[in-house]
This record gives structure tokens, C-alpha cells and sequence, in this order.
């Protein structure tokens, strides 16, 4: 990784820091920022490129945010092609000006997303700070264009002073691009806030479903996060027209366009004739009381996933998770220890895992209580803080 930035000042306390991410949306790297940026002991801000959601929930949180927001540059998508990046060129240019200028107060530049990392990496020249990178995504192929993956390499070997990842799987695939040392790129999981979830309604569980809205006396299991086809809800549709006896409720909403997904599905349902036991509940802020009012929480991505942050939190909840083994999940996950793992894509798998818990109620307790010790003791927000603090002191010294 690149050394070009200039040291902090000796003896130098907490660093000040400006936090970038591209979103306004509440996605899994947001969710991740929310408590470092909200914590952090030395002066902060966050530098939005888009707003949303997210913004609202920091400045509840007492946070600085300010937006720098460009349409033709928040419409780049992963897999773009060059034409994509041409006729955004303006825009980029302005976006690298605006972080650059923001950045100069501060001691160093957290990029918290990729396109974060663009922008704020090629304005180093501009603002000559430190440059931490936090990693959430496998950056491979089949997540990333061509022209994406040269220009990370590029900015990661020569720009950035720091990346700390956030699975061994993310780590692993930028090492594999990029040819640095395994030790060079630092993983820090992600952490969940476990007093959120034991805050959460304790009622039971009849009576939160009934506040929720949700079918009281039925086995119920639980898919959480954003609807796109990556995420595999559709698996999780073929698998409930398996099981007679259960219903499914999906807890999150399309983003970035993938509306037609979400018709899809609705279209899905009615064909296999489960229409009546799927229900689409749409975006929830109040997810620990979701989670406690289902009888077992599925993970169904059919890619590789970056972390699976959806399954630390299904841990904290108490409630069984059965998730899909591939990427960072693995690192979470073990199978018929802690929660229960199937193949990608396997309709029919995640049905008799569904099954083998529904009939077996102690063991998926079993499974809960361990996932709770767990997520206690590797998952929990304190240890993610108190490793993130120390990798960023790391860095400026």
C-alpha cells in the first residue's frame, strides 16, 4: 500500500478524521460506519455523496454530515463501462476538488466505500493526507468491471496508506488483485450493537407478531436486507413452496433500481401458489423486534458474501440462523455448531435445513444459544470499535 502522506505531528493525540461514503442509503457498510463515526474521540465528519436515510440517522446520532452530491457520478454502477465514466468525468472532477478541500482540515481520509476510494484516493495530490480504506466487498470479476479493478489496484498499491477489511474473503480477493502481502490488509469484523437487541420488545412472541402484524400461530422464518437477485430471495420463494406448513416474510426493500426484482418475486409467489404465506414487509428500522418474532432467520445470497452482517445480527436475536456457505460468511457460520450452512442456490438444501429445525426445536435453540456466546465474544460492537481504534492509530502513526 502507498506511504506518500506526511506523519502526524509527534505526540499527536486521536486523529480528527473525515469519514467518506457514497450512500445515503442504509446499506451494510453504513450500518458498519454508524458507531465508528458516532464514537470517534477526536474531532469528525462524514462527506456524503448521495443523500438518504443515512445522513438522517448519523445527524441523530450528533454526527457532522455535509453532502457533495453529483447524480451522473452516483449513477456509476460496479459493472460500468468506460462510456459510463467518460460522461461522468466533470462530475468526478468536482467530487475529487470537493473531498480534497473538505479533507485538508482533518488529519486523515477514511474511504469507506469504492467509489469513495475513487474519488478520494485521486485527490491525494490534492490534499497529501493519510488514506485508510475500510473494505467491504469481494473484489472479483463478478462483482466488478475491468476498468473498476484496474483503477482499485492502481489507487490501493500507490494512494492508500491503510486498508482494513472486513472479512478474510474481502482480504484475500484484494490480495489476489492487487499482489500485496496478506499482513499489508488488516480484517476487522464487523460488530452489532448487542444491548440494541436485548432493548428490543421482550413480549412474547405471540403478542409481537400481533403488534407487528404478522401470522401468530405458524412457523415463520425470516429474510433480511436488501431485495435484489444476488441476495437470493427467490431461493428462499422455491424453498417455501417446499414446506406447506411455512411462511416467509421478507424485511427490506429494493435499492439502486431493482424494483423489477421485487415484481419478480411477487409473480414467483403466485405462480407456486404461496402468495398467501410470503409477505413483503418493506424497509423496517426497528430489525432486532423483526428478528425476535420469526422462528428462524435465513441468509440466501447465491455469490459469495463480503461478511453476511445480516447473520451476526439473526445471532444476536437469538434465533437460528441457516445461511449460505460461501465468502465471509464461513468465517461466522459452523455448520451444526453455531447455525446451520447450504450450498448457494440450493432451494431444495435450504428446505430440509428449514424442515430439520422445525422438527427439531431443541437443537435450533442449541444452535441460537452457541450463536449468542459467539457473537458475544467475536461480533459484538465493542470488540469491532476497539479493533478499528486501534488499526486507525496504527496508520497515522
Amino acid at each position: 500500500m502507498g506511504r506518500q502522506a506526511a506523519s502526524l505531528p509527534a505526540g499527536a493525540g486521536t486523529p480528527s478524521v473525515l469519514f467518506v461514503d457514497q450512500s445515503g442509503q442504509l446499506g451494510g457498510a453504513e450500518v458498519c460506519l454508524l458507531p465508528l463515526a458516532a464514537t470517534w474521540a477526536a474531532r469528525r465528519e462524514v462527506l456524503l455523496l448521495s443523500d438518504g436515510p443515512f445522513r438522517a440517522r448519523l445527524e441523530s446520532l450528533d454526527v457532522p454530515v455535509r453532502l457533495a452530491c453529483d447524480a451522473r457520478v452516483s449513477g456509476i454502477k460496479k459493472q460500468a463501462a468506460r462510456l459510463s465514466w467518460l460522461m461522468a468525468l466533470p462530475g468526478i472532477v468536482r467530487q475529487v476538488r470537493t473531498i480534497a478541500t473538505h479533507a485538508e482540515s482533518f488529519d486523515v481520509l477514511f474511504l469507506n466505500t469504492q467509489k469513495a476510494l475513487v474519488l478520494g484516493a485521486l485527490g491525494k495530490p490534492l490534499h497529501r493526507k493519510r488514506i485508510i480504506w475500510h473494505l467491504h466487498d469481494i473484489v472479483s470479476g463478478d462483482h466488478f468491471g475491468p476498468l473498476q479493478r484496474f483503477i482499485v489496484k492502481w489507487l490501493a498499491r500507490y494512494a492508500v496508506d491503510q486498508v482494513v477489511a472486513n472479512s478474510h474473503a474481502s482480504a484475500a480477493s484484494l490480495v489476489a488483485l492487487t499482489g500485496c502481502e496478506p499482513a499489508d490488509v488488516p480484517v476487522v469484523h464487523n460488530g452489532v450493537d448487542l444491548d440494541e437487541f436485548s432493548r428490543a420488545d421482550n413480549d412474547d412472541r405471540g403478542a409481537l407478531r400481533r403488534r407487528l402484524g404478522l401470522p401468530e400461530h405458524v412457523y415463520l422464518a425470516g429474510l433480511f436486507g436488501r431485495l435484489a437477485p444476488w441476495k437470493g430471495q427467490h431461493i428462499a420463494v422455491d424453498a417455501l413452496a417446499r414446506l406447506p406448513g411455512l411462511h416467509l416474510v421478507l424485511v427490506g426493500s429494493a435499492l439502486f433500481g431493482e424494483q423489477a426484482y421485487v415484481e419478480s418475486l411477487r409473480e414467483q409467489a403466485a405462480r407456486l401458489g404461496v402468495a398467501d404465506r410470503l409477505i413483503f414487509a418493506g424497509f423496517r428500522d426497528d430489525m432486532p423486534a423483526w428478528m425476535k418474532a420469526v422462528d428462524v432467520i435465513l441468509h440466501t445470497s447465491t455469490e459469495p458474501e463480503p461478511f453476511g452482517r445480516v447473520i451476526i445480527e439473526g445471532m444476536a436475536a437469538g434465533r437460528p440462523v441457516i445461511a449460505t456457505s460461501a465468502g465471509g460468511v464461513r468465517e461466522i457460520v459452523r455448520h451444526r455448531k453455531n447455525g446451520w450452512l447450504v450450498a448457494p442456490g440450493d432451494a431444495e438444501a435450504l428446505a430440509e435445513a428449514i424442515e430439520t429445525l422445525h422438527a427439531m426445536p431443541e437443537f435450533a435453540q442449541q444452535l441460537a444459544a452457541q450463536a449468542l456466546v459467539d457473537v458475544k465474544q467475536h461480533f459484538s460492537v465493542d470488540v469491532y470499535l476497539e479493533q478499528m481504534t486501534q488499526t486507525i492509530a496504527d496508520a497515522t502513526r
